[in-house]
């Protein structure tokens, strides 16, 4: 367990909150093999920080702070990633020589204030089996959980509010992705307008950014087969306890190259969609 401190936090950030956010961050990232198969797809970067940093950063706007990362395939990039977090974002000086070397810090660039859990989940385990292993770090009765690979600008706030209202054990953010296709809305044979990466306009997926109650745990299995987008989210439809909360703005993951050149051009625009913080 590594903490991260520093006095002053930037004025816009909500007040931190006690739950937990889950970060599932040992997958393979075989349809991404380019990048993977030199580091763990959470640390692909845009714009020269790992993606995670991208997700943490997001609910680090909403309060949440406190991260427990479920890491596997090359796990120990992102160990040694927040180890050094601090000292790789400030400038420091360090004497060499004695029998025990001093690290000074000076000016801290880190404005995060941030809890990290660096859980060991296992290389092969599949995303329920990763969930269950870290039920012990787990305290209050509803946490947040999301992928280590895509980004949005949902208003946890609201999500938060919703998954408390309805009382049921699970919460989903459904989303419509982008459209691998350009997409063409003509008059006639005009062409009015020509979108290349739309979100399409009819049907919902499975974006990530789930609250769910303690609860859940019941519903899983530590052994490494167990997928949670399966049996685990199948049981729970059926018994009533599967809310989806709809988010109809930006999200996308990193699935691909193609999906990589594209988050890392928005990135670079004057606004990013998915950068809700200052």
């Amino acid at each position: 367990m590594i903490t991260f401190s520093r006095a002053t936090i930037q004025a816009v950030m909500k007040p931190p909150r006690k739950e937990k956010v889950v970060i599932l961050c040992g997958g393979l990232g075989t349809r991404i093999r380019e990048e993977t198969e030199f580091r763990p797809k959470p640390m692909v970067e845009i714009g020269q920080k790992p993606i995670l940093w991208h997700i943490m950063k997001i609910y680090s706007h909403y309060g949440f702070n406190d991260f427990v990362l479920c890491v596997g395939y090359k796990g120990e990039m992102i160990k040694e990633y927040f180890l050094n977090y601090e000292i790789m974002n400030s400038d420091f000086t360090v004497e060499l020589g004695s029998s025990r070397k001093h690290i000074k810090i000076h000016d801290s660039h880190v404005k995060d204030q941030w809890r990290v859990t660096l859980a060991d989940t296992g290389h092969h385990a599949m995303t329920g089996a990763r969930l269950k292993k870290i039920e012990p770090y787990i305290e209050t009765d509803n946490f947040l959980m999301t992928y280590g690979d895509g980004v949005a600008n949902v208003d946890l706030d609201k999500l938060w509010e919703f998954h408390l209202s309805h009382n049921k054990i699970a919460s989903i953010t459904g989303v419509r992705p982008p459209s691998r296709f350009g997409e063409l809305v003509t008059r006639g044979n005009e062409v009015a307008e020509f979108s290349e990466k739309p979100q399409i306009r009819e049907g919902y997926i499975n974006g990530g950014f789930f609250v769910l109650k303690r609860k859940v745990f019941d519903y899983l299995s530590d052994d490494e087969q167990c997928t949670f987008e399966r049996e685990p989210l199948e049981r729970l439809a059926a018994d009533g306890e599967l809310r989806v909360f709809f988010h109809t703005d930006y999200w996308h993951c990193m699935d691909t190259l193609r999906d990589l050149d594209i988050l890392e051009k928005e990135w670079q625009k004057e606004n990013p969609s998915w950068k809700v913080w200052e």
